[in-house]
């Protein structure tokens, strides 16, 4: 078992990127996981919603928005137990109405986070980080929630080198 972990979750098919609906075989926060996984080396956990998402794009951010309106907590299909063992966290997903997908919240409280890194990583199309360093400063009370990372999704697959120093740096 690694001492580095990725919690992600992603969104493959319809996606917005540079101003237009495409569809994506493989998502940009996946890519980003997996980034930082092949860096640190770190274990590997996706979030996966029981109910997915809409496969239209439009219709997914209107779910997104009204989970977010309610504060919902989608049901998983698998939840992650335990953090123990782990120094750092990399918790990675698309910017969704200024913060993570609800569904990550599903997992992220059921965890303590006492001592442990947190890095935020999030995809977007130009609203960075939102909310989220704050939203995880709440969530995950009792971790040491450190400076994330934005990427421009539609950079993603050219940002390689860049995630993966990044990575590195957050773990020396």
């Amino acid at each position: 078992m690694s001492s580095n972990l990725v919690i992600y979750y992603s969104r493959k098919g319809q996606n917005y990127l540079n101003g237009a609906i495409v569809d994506l075989e493989k998502g940009n926060a996946e890519m980003l996981a997996e980034f930082i996984s092949e860096a640190t080396g770190a274990d590997v956990f996706e979030i996966r919603p029981v109910e997915e998402y809409p496969e239209d794009y439009t219709e997914c951010t209107e779910v997104a928005k009204e989970e977010l309106r309610n504060n919902d907590r989608p049901r998983l299909e698998e939840y992650l137990d335990s953090l123990d063992g782990y120094e750092n966290v990399f918790i990675v997903g698309p910017c969704w109405w200024g913060t993570f997908p609800m569904a990550m919240y599903t997992q992220l409280e059921e965890l303590d986070f006492k001592g442990i890194k947190v890095f935020p990583v999030m995809t977007h199309e130009g609203s960075g980080l939102g909310s989220c360093e704050r939203d995880l400063k709440k969530m995950c009370s009792r971790a040491k929630v450190k400076k994330g990372l934005a990427v421009q999704g539609s950079v993603v697959a050219e940002s390689e080198e860049r995630v993966k120093s990044w990575a590195l740096g957050c773990i020396r």
